[in-house]
């Protein structure tokens, strides 16, 4: 198994991933929402160019290119056989899934309904209303309840009012049920970690995904009186999700088994990097160019979705740095894992959103603030790390025979940035 590096000296640090990662999502939110006061049909035609079932589009297209080529090159990385040797490192990884699965997503319901369902309410509004979707196969009549809305007609489109605040926690949780699954490849480097173990969880990351993300998805937006449209939920696993791990599993084994190892690690992994970052960029210029009416307009609406996002990186962050320590792990793994839970997958949970609720909706404005604090909260976390790794014992006092071969067992070029989107 195979890991890029970030371009960025030993003496010093972080410097250039920093600067290029925080300047790339600035630009991108400046030319989004510059774009949307110059163009604002833009993003309108692009949500449109969709697949439809039953008159309701369920699969923005543009979003799905973006969200795969964003995915692919993550997944092509990963070596199955280091999955099925994760056993061996029973602790670090039984913790990233234990605060990714059973503790990440309730702590962010709670958060986010509690800030803004109560605290932020007033501020928000009682009594403002977003017009979502409706959950795909469901033919409800103008007037209808569903859950905590009423099927009204927006445009002659039928739609369903909501209130404003259950929209926004709505996105909440599709951001808290989707951990990282490539751009912790970043953090993990920054914070000089154990590539290996973060790989591996990438990986396994993945495949819990394809059962974990759709099932809690569901319980917690019905436990939020929000639509739950199971059948959107297990199509965008299957689009955002398994083509592209599918896609990573065959296309990694045909291009080794034609070309070789070598070949596949030092040229065509290489070469993937900046497809990666301009589809996320792409996908970042297209949100914000639709949401950069509302986010002039509103600016507070941001401030309030942010605070429980932020509460809840650093939240998850200290419980798996924490319990790192008490588990006795090395901090090699301690802090992949601390940040595999703390950081989310925007970019599926932004796409998840947008299938379900639509382009426009407040779900989708709640992922797109996650893209906003994701980078500096990250990068605060990664000299955290950094700053107290005297907590930990060195890595060649206590790790295994399989966290050995993953720091030091293969072939790698430190001059490769590592594989960028969540």
């Amino acid at each position: 198994m195979t890991t890029e590096r970030c371009p960025a000296a030993a003496g010093r640090g972080m410097s250039f991933c920093e600067g290029y990662l925080t300047v790339g999502v600035g630009v991108c939110i400046a030319g989004g929402i510059l774009l949307g006061k110059i163009a604002p049909g833009v993003a309108t035609t692009l949500d449109g160019m969709a697949i439809y079932v039953d008159e309701a589009p369920v699969i923005s297209i543009p979003i799905a290119l973006c969200l795969f080529f964003m995915m692919y090159p993550i997944m092509v990385k990963i070596d199955f056989a280091e999955v099925l040797q994760a056993g061996r490192t029973l602790k670090p990884v039984a913790l990233t899934l234990f605060l990714n699965w059973a503790v990440k997503p309730f702590t962010m319901y709670a958060l986010a309904a509690f800030f803004l369902g109560t605290l932020f309410l007033g501020f928000i509004g009682p009594d403002a209303v977003d017009h979502v979707k409706l959950p795909l196969g469901l033919n409800l009549d103008v007037g209808a309840e569903h859950g905590a809305g009423q099927v009204v007609l927006v445009d002659g489109v039928k739609m369903l009012e909501v209130p404003l605040w259950r929209s926004y926690l709505a996105g909440c949780i599709l951001l808290g049920i989707a951990p990282c699954t490539a751009m912790v490849l970043v953090w993990g480097f920054l914070a000089r970690g154990n590539d290996g173990h973060t790989l591996v969880m990438v990986a396994i990351n993945s495949l819990t995904m394809l059962v974990l993300y759709g099932l809690l998805g569901g319980l917690l937006l019905g436990i939020g009186k929000l639509p739950v449209p199971w059948q959107a939920l297990l199509l965008s696993i299957g689009i955002y999700v398994a083509l592209p791990l599918v896609a990573g599993f065959v296309s990694r084994r045909w291009l080794i088994a034609a070309k070789g190892e070598t070949w596949f690690r030092e040229n065509f992994l290489h070469v993937l990097t900046p497809i990666t970052i301009s589809a996320l960029l792409v996908t970042l210029v297209l949100l914000f160019s639709f949401k950069g009416e509302v986010i002039l307009n509103n600016p507070l609406t941001i401030l309030w979705i942010a605070v429980p996002l932020f509460l809840q990186t650093v939240l998850i962050f200290g419980l798996g740095y924490i319990a790192s320590k008490v588990l006795g792990l090395t901090y090699e793994s301690a802090a992949p894992t601390a940040m595999i839970g703390a950081s989310n997958h925007f970019e599926v949970a932004i796409a998840t959103s947008t299938m379900l609720y639509g382009l426009s909706s407040g779900a989708a404005l709640a992922t797109v603030v996650g893209v906003l604090i994701e980078v500096p909260v990250m990068l605060l976390l990664v000299k955290c790390c950094t700053r107290n790794r005297d907590w930990f014992p060195a890595a060649s006092e206590t790790e295994s025979g399989f966290e050995a071969r993953s720091r030091y067992g293969h072939s790698q070029r430190d001059d490769q940035p590592p594989g960028a989107g969540n």
